[in-house]
C-alpha cells in the first residue's frame, strides 16, 4: 500500500516519463515499500529525496551509425542513464537487445540504485544499453558497432565517473571491442572503467559466474531462514544465458537438481537433471538454440515450444531470463505444484501480481535487486583489484561474493523485522537500499 505522503511523487513519476511503464512500475515497486522508512525519517520528505531519487541525475540518448560486413549504413540508438551517484561513481551494465528504449534503461537504473546500495560497497547507479541486436551478426559486424558506440559513450564515463559492465547482449566479446576503442581513443590503459573485462588484461576471477553463483547463495540463505536446505529439490531455472548456465552449475553443487530452462524458442525438461556440459556446449560454443539440447539428450529430454517453463512443477524457480516473464497465472500454477522458494535472477521478472500471489501463499520470495546483486558486487570487487594493480584467485572472490551476499541475505532479513514485516524480502531490501541511499543524499546536500 503506497503511504499518501508518496502519492504525489509516483504521480509525477507518471506524468513525467510517459509511455515508459517498467520505470512506473519499478518506481511504484519501491514507493509502496519504503512507507515504514518515510514515517520514521520525515527528513527524507523535507529534503525532496525521493522526487531527486526518482529523477536520473543525466540522461544520455546518441545515434550509433555502424557498416555490416556489405558495406551498408545502419543506425541504432544508443543509452546511458547516469541515475544516482550519492554513494560512489555509476555502476551498471549495458543491454544489447532490440527490446532497448528510454524507459528499460530508466527502469533498470533505478532498480541499479538500491541493488548497489545493498551490496555495502561504494557504487552509485546507472544503466545503458542499445537497440542493437547482435544475435546473428558476425564478430566483425559487432566489433564496428561496439567501436561506433564507445566513440560517444566515452566522454561520459571514467572509473571514477561511470563505470559501465555486461547485461543482455554484451558478452566478453562486446566488453574486449569497447575497452579496445576506449584505450585507443584516450591513450590510456584505465583499465577500471569497464568490468567484465579479460582475465589477461584487467579482469576478475569469478565476475562470469557471480551473479548465477550469488543467485544461489542468496537462495541458500533463504531455505536456510525456512529451516530448509537445497538438497534434493527440484529446481526450474528461466533462460539459458550466463546467469542461468552458472546458476544451474551451483544449483547441482549444493545438491539440487536443475531439471528445465529456456531461450526465446521455447524450453526444455530434462527430468534426470541439465546436463551442464552439454547445455554450455551448445550455448556457449556453438551459439545454438535450446531445442538442440533435447535432440542431443534424446531419451530423457523433451523441447516444448508452446506455454511457459512455468508449467513445470518445480519446488524452487529461478527467473533469470527477463523483465516481467512470470505474471500472476504463472505464480499460481507453481503455488499449486508445490513450490516453496522462487528468486529473481533476472531485473523484475515478475510481475506485481506475481509477487503478490507469493507473498499471500507464504512462498520465501528474494527480489532481484537483492538476489541477483552477486554480478555488480564482483564487478566493484574487480574494480578494487583494479586500482590496487592486484588480481585476486578464484578461491578468495568466490568467498568475498558469498560473504556479500550472506551480508545483502541478513540486511533483509534484519530491515523487514525492524519493519514489522518479518520474513519480507521486499520490503527489507527495498527500505535498506534506500536508507543508505537517503542518508547520503542528506549528508551531499541539494546537488
Amino acid at each position: 500500500m503506497l503511504d499518501p505522503s508518496l502519492q504525489s511523487v509516483l504521480d509525477d513519476v507518471i506524468a513525467r516519463s510517459q509511455h515508459e511503464p517498467e520505470f512506473h512500475q519499478a518506481a511504484r515497486e519501491v514507493l509502496e515499500s519504503i512507507g515504514p522508512a518515510v514515517r520514521r525519517h520525515p527528513e527524507y520528505l523535507d529534503a525532496a529525496i525521493l522526487p531527486r531519487l526518482c529523477e536520473p541525475e543525466r540522461q544520455i540518448i546518441f545515434r550509433v551509425p555502424w557498416t555490416d560486413d556489405r558495406g551498408r549504413v545502419h543506425v541504432n540508438r544508443g543509452f546511458r542513464v547516469e541515475f544516482s551517484s550519492a554513494l560512489g561513481p555509476y555502476k551498471g551494465g549495458l543491454r544489447f537487445h532490440p527490446s532497448v528504449n528510454l524507459g528499460i534503461v530508466k527502469f533498470l537504473g533505478f532498480e541499479q540504485i538500491f541493488k548497489n546500495a545493498l551490496t555495502g560497497l561504494p557504487i552509485g547507479g546507472g544503466k545503458g544499453g542499445s537497440d542493437f541486436d547482435p544475435k546473428g551478426r558476425s564478430d566483425a559486424e559487432v566489433m564496428r558497432f561496439c567501436q561506433s558506440f564507445m566513440t560517444e559513450l566515452a566522454r561520459h564515463i571514467g572509473e571514477n565517473t561511470d563505470v559501465p559492465a555486461g547485461d543482455i547482449g554484451v558478452g566478453g566479446r562486446e566488453i574486449g571491442y569497447l575497452f579496445g576503442q576506449y584505450k585507443r581513443m584516450t591513450n590510456r590503459f584505465e583499465a577500471g572503467v569497464l568490468t567484465g573485462k579479460g582475465l589477461t588484461w584487467g579482469g576478475s576471477q569469478a565476475r562470469t559466474e557471480a551473479t548465477g553463483y550469488g543467485l544461489v547463495f542468496f537462495l541458500r540463505e533463504m531455505l536456510d531462514a525456512a529451516g530448509t536446505d537445497l538438497d534434493g529439490r527440484r529446481v526450474v531455472i528461466s533462460g539459458s544465458g550466463n546467469v542461468a548456465l552458472h546458476a544451474i552449475e551451483k544449483v547441482h553443487a549444493l545438491g539440487g537438481t536443475a531439471i528445465a530452462c529456456s531461450d526465446s524458442s521455447g524450453y526444455i525438461v530434462d527430468q534426470d537433471g541439465i546436463d551442464l556440459d552439454l547445455l554450455r556446449e551448445i550455448k556457449e560454443v556453438q551459439r545454438g538454440r535450446i531445442h538442440e539440447y533435447a535432440e542431443a539428450r534424446s531419451g530423457s529430454a523433451r523441447f516444448v515450444e508452446d506455454g511457459t517453463i512455468w508449467d513445470v512443477p518445480c519446488e524452487v524457480a529461478l527467473p533469470c531470463a527477463t523483465q516481467n516473464e512470470l505474471d500472476g497465472a504463472d505464480a499460481r500454477r507453481l503455488i499449486r505444484a508445490g513450490v516453496i522458494a522462487v528468486a529473481e535472477g533476472a531485473n523484475m521478472p515478475c510481475t506485481p501480481e506475481a509477487v503478490d500471489a507469493f507473498a499471500d501463499a507464504g512462498v520465501a520470495f528474494g527480489p532481484g535487486k537483492a538476489a541477483n546483486a552477486g554480478g555488480v558486487a564482483t564487478s566493484a570487487l574487480e574494480m578494487q583489484q583494479n586500482a590496487a594493480r592486484e588480481s585476486w584467485s578464484f578461491a578468495h572472490t568466490e568467498t568475498r561474493l558469498d560473504e556479500i551476499m550472506q551480508s545483502i541475505h541478513r540486511r533483509c532479513l534484519e530491515t523487514a523485522e525492524e519493519c514489522e514485516r518479518p520474513g519480507d524480502y521486499v520490503i527489507g531490501a527495498n527500505v535498506a537500499g534506500f536508507r543508505r541511499v537517503a542518508d547520503a543524499m542528506l549528508d551531499l546536500g541539494v546537488v
